[in-house]
């Protein structure tokens, strides 16, 4: 059940409906309404995958009524043990067991030794990369002592299973979210669901405008027997990173709004990446929910960057390359997450991986001229990245490269040049908004100009959007 289908629309009117029509007065019966139209939601796909979130949500929810009973270390450490081994346990079988089976085949070929290679038949849950950090999330929190475990599993369940950002985030700390499903009383906030109304609508626009239009280029480019000028792959880049940016960050948003619809508020997950100035930016501002996980759940527990350089290092290939793995068990995401490595490491070395906090141009309308530099040439660092995100494998990576980088980099595109024009129009937007919440807020001009920007980009979705032909990237993850 896409966001972008009618399936959804009407699915989404109706619990908008029954929830504030009945249920506004009664946490029990709020919080039920939603797991069930959560599960409802989530089964859609299929329903069999249903039974791997219900047992990774009763996993934690025990695990952390455990863990406030327990008084002595060694019982902690096991109750917490139990919550790691599960949900990292389900996450290999269903997503990595079958890479890792047949890379060890591969290097026992190539040793001459024989051996017979074992798979798994398992088709991969959707989101469950993503449910499976939240839920763990919670109970090395209650581990930790930051937050108290709940005892309240209606409220715990639809915290997991949250179907506006269940299959693709944010993902969400149980601090920020699950709090919000144990207010006794909530009461409708007119001016939230306006907020909400916008995110949706520019997410609409990323997704069923931006990235879908961007795909079927970047499908023909990417081809792995085709052959291209360089200027066309490097424009099959750009259209990728924005794709990837349309695909992710629209649905972060319209996850947004559809949470704000329903009186909830989830994490900003995007803040404008693509105007950063250096790689250690970006990763601040894209895909937010996830790298600050990997910040306070990876980087930090191995000791961050408190035990010698050295060790900082090896701390930051460790996170990078984890990043790669949890969006696909494929070589070239784990080289994707190297590349980022291999970029980040000098910026820390030189303790300049913390300059650039403020937004680019803040207070101002235009960048410098350096500014300006340094944000193409990130930019250009960050697409070659994605060229091992998107390539079918290495061999296809380097082949792409290899074609990219000939003499005929300088010459114009002869094709796929309409891609240009919703991405100039994004960028535009983006850039009057680089320092909001979420864009289209545009609180300094007037109503009518408002109401004109938005039919236009209504009219705009309604006539060049796709709906429902094309998947969320992320799903796959």
């Amino acid at each position: 059940m896409l966001f972008n289908t009618l399936t959804f629309l009407v699915f989404f009117v109706s619990v908008f409906a029954i929830y504030w029509s009945c249920l506004k007065n009664s946490r029990l019966l709020r919080n039920s309404f939603l797991l069930v139209s959560s599960y409802v939601f989530y089964g859609w796909w299929d329903w069999r995958f249903l039974s791997l979130i219900i047992a990774s949500s009763a996993v934690d929810f025990l695990v952390g009524l455990q863990l406030a009973r327990s008084t002595s270390k060694s019982a902690r450490r096991l109750a917490l043990s139990i919550s790691l081994v599960t949900n990292l346990g389900l996450l290999f079988i269903f997503k990595y067991f079958n890479f890792f089976a047949e890379s060890l085949t591969s290097l026992l070929t190539q040793l001459n030794l024989s051996v017979n290679q074992f798979t798994l038949e398992v088709v991969l849950p959707v989101g469950i990369s993503f449910y499976t950090f939240q839920t763990l999330s919670y109970s090395i929190d209650v581990y930790r002592k930051k937050i108290p475990p709940t005892k309240d599993p209606v409220a715990f369940f639809a915290y997991v299973s949250f179907f506006p950002q269940l299959v693709a985030g944010p993902i969400e700390r149980a601090g920020n979210l699950l709090p919000q499903f144990q207010r006794e009383r909530i009461q409708f906030d007119f001016e939230a669901c306006k907020n909400g109304l916008r995110m949706i609508l520019w997410g609409l626009f990323l997704k069923a405008v931006l990235a879908d239009n961007l795909a079927f280029h970047v499908d023909k480019i990417f081809q792995p027997e085709s052959h291209f000028s360089g200027s066309t792959r490097a424009l099959g880049l750009v259209y990728f990173a924005f794709q990837i940016f349309g695909d992710f960050a629209g649905y972060s948003l319209m996850a947004r709004g559809l949470a704000r619809l329903l009186g909830f508020q989830l994490m900003v997950n995007f803040r404008a990446p693509y105007f950063s100035r250096d790689i250690a930016e970006f990763w601040r501002r894209w895909h937010i929910s996830l790298s600050s996980w990997f910040r306070d759940y990876i980087y930090i527990p191995l000791g961050g960057s408190k035990k010698g350089k050295d060790i900082a290092i090896l701390n930051i290939f460790v996170v990078f390359v984890v990043s790669g793995l949890w969006h696909g068990a494929e070589w070239t995401f784990i080289f994707w997450g190297l590349i980022n490595a291999l970029l980040f490491i000098p910026l820390f070395l030189t303790k300049r991986n913390r300059v650039n906090i403020e937004v680019v141009a803040k207070n101002r309308r235009l960048p410098t001229l350096f500014e300006l530099s340094c944000v193409a040439a990130n930019f250009c660092l960050v697409c070659l990245a994605w060229t091992f995100f998107r390539a079918e494998n290495l061999s296809h990576a380097m082949s792409y490269l290899g074609e990219l980088f000939s003499p005929s980099l300088f010459s114009l595109p002869d094709q796929f040049r309409s891609g240009i024009v919703w991405i100039a129009l994004v960028v535009i937007i983006e850039w009057i908004d680089r320092d909001s919440d979420f864009p289209l807020k545009w609180t300094r001009i007037s109503k009518t100009a408002r109401w004109a920007v938005y039919l236009i980009l209504a009219n705009i979705i309604y006539f060049r959007g796709h709906f429902g032909d094309q998947n969320f990237i992320y799903f796959q993850f």
